[in-house]
């Protein structure tokens, strides 16, 4: 959330904190100590063993719609990648305005973040995820058709909010849904979709702004 505010100390100021957040988050890692578990025998690594993940993730509906209800949502809502060219030819701001645009749905992830900490979702949890899902297409839809910049970073801030809300309901979901001996695996296979749509849905919100314009 804090991020975004670096973009107006230049390029050098935002590469270079995050080559030291990448450094630092390098050496926690590299000072993490386990315990391994007991293991008897290891089954030998085979094509089986490796798409366990997505067999298990395909014989079970409920898991796989969580999981992919998020993937087509972010493919086709990723317009954070579009945020220069709102600033600069439809909001007329420059990098500190850039700034708290980018800054905005990070900001609606932590404050709703720290509120499902104090009240989580007992019931309906399904149904809040699908009327979380809905809010953040509606917010995007408002976020491209706005040419004001407080109503802007308001919608992105919606966004954010309401993608925490899918989020912590699907990770709450499928980790409970799933078996301890596949858990890792179904794990991997969901951070691979999460990571692969946003990264492709940047690549075509771009694609697409170069063919028919940023608000369309």
């Amino acid at each position: 959330a804090a991020g975004g505010f670096l973009y107006m100390l230049g390029p050098a100021a935002v590469f270079g904190a995050a080559a030291a957040s990448f450094a630092l988050a390098s050496a926690l890692v590299v000072a993490i100590r386990f315990r391994p578990a007991a293991v008897t025998e290891r089954p030998p690594v085979t094509w089986a063993t490796l798409s366990a993940g997505l067999s298990y993730i395909r014989s079970q509906p409920v898991v796989l719609g969580a999981i992919s209800l998020d993937l087509v949502a972010v493919l086709l809502g990723g317009a954070t990648a579009l945020l220069p060219i709102f600033a600069a030819e439809i909001l007329h701001v420059g990098p500190l305005g850039l700034g708290a645009l980018r800054s905005m749905p990070a900001a609606g992830a932590v404050v709703t973040a720290i509120l499902l900490a104090y009240r989580p979702l007992e019931r309906h949890a399904g149904k809040r995820m699908l009327q979380a899902v809905a809010v953040f297409g509606v917010a995007i839809t408002a976020f491209g058709l706005s040419t004001s910049l407080p109503l802007s970073m308001a919608c992105l801030f919606v966004t954010g909010a309401a993608d925490m809300i899918s989020v912590y309901v699907r990770q709450t979901f499928v980790q409970g849904e799933t078996p301890d001996s596949m858990r890792g695996r179904v794990s991997a296979v969901n951070t691979v979709f999460i990571g692969a749509s946003n990264e492709l849905g940047e690549f075509e919100s771009g694609t697409l702004a170069a063919l028919v314009g940023a608000v369309p």
